[in-house]
């Protein structure tokens, strides 16, 4: 359920001109579920999808720890790939933004609700 949540949500971006940097990047202190770039605009977004809003809204998950822990997997994240040359000419002037992907899917149907500059 998630893996189709966060394709639908790449779709979503890249529909949007967006270009896909990175997806379930991982390091030691967790992963950063979407990566994509416009121009020079880095997006890193948060996908939380659930079939039901029993337990409350998708994007209501993404509490105060887990912004904080966003931010330095982020740090993490453009640290290795400037060393690396994933972003390319010119990543020094990038903006970053946090974004969260609500994904809902009842019935096979699939809703995505993408809050920008989240946190």
């Amino acid at each position: 359920m998630g893996d189709r949540g966060e394709k639908a949500v790449v779709d979503w971006y890249v529909a949007r001109g967006f270009s896909l940097v990175a997806r379930n990047w991982r390091c030691a202190s967790g992963e950063i579920d979407v990566v994509v770039r416009h121009d020079q605009l880095l997006v890193m977004c948060e996908v939380k999808t659930r079939t039901s809003d029993r337990f409350g809204a998708p994007e209501e998950s993404v509490t105060s720890a887990k912004v904080r822990r966003l931010r330095r997997l982020a740090a993490a994240f453009l640290s290795e790939a400037r060393s690396s040359g994933l972003l390319g000419e010119g990543s020094a002037g990038l903006d970053v933004r946090f974004d969260v992907a609500a994904v809902t899917i009842v019935r096979g149907d699939l809703a995505i609700d993408v809050i920008e500059s989240a946190f």
